[in-house]
């Protein structure tokens, strides 16, 4: 089933911040728990993961008041990452089909910025980001991966 929630990037306290935001709302981390970035297989043609980022929150979510998740993400450094005000906020849409996937893409790319271009992704998910021609960074993140 589609949905939107709001991806958070922090610089080095994600687990810090969803406990803090998991006091708050209550209930407990969705989907597959925390994924830490020493869990993520390694990629070619890349480094290997510093020690001191391995045990880093690649992926965490918490549901919160109406359906709606918020999901995080520390942004590690060593991955070319800088947390700023603006890009410390995205907005995740997760479409039921490729094929509405890859028109929200498209749709916010005119004018825009891509970051990642639409691909299959190690976690399954035919996935891309684009910021729009307002400064709005889009996460496209489609689990359902059949061909249209």
């Amino acid at each position: 089933m589609a949905r939107v929630s709001t991806y958070l990037n922090f610089a080095r306290n994600t687990e810090e911040a969803f406990n803090f935001y998991k006091s708050v709302f209550g209930g407990e981390f969705g989907g597959h728990g925390i994924a830490r970035f020493g869990d993520m297989p390694p990629m070619e043609g890349m480094p290997p993961m510093p020690e001191e980022d391995k045990n880093l929150i690649m992926h965490i979510e918490l549901p919160i008041t109406g359906g709606h998740n918020l999901m995080g993400t520390d942004a590690p450094e060593s991955m070319g990452f800088t947390v700023t005000r603006g890009n410390n906020i995205h907005i995740n849409l997760e479409p039921d089909t490729r094929e509405e996937t890859k028109r929200l893409f498209d749709g916010l790319r005119e004018g825009g910025n891509v970051t990642m271009e639409l691909q299959d992704m190690f976690w399954g998910a035919y996935y891309g980001t684009v910021t729009d021609k307002y400064g709005i960074t889009w996460m496209v993140n489609c689990t359902n991966n059949q061909q249209p």
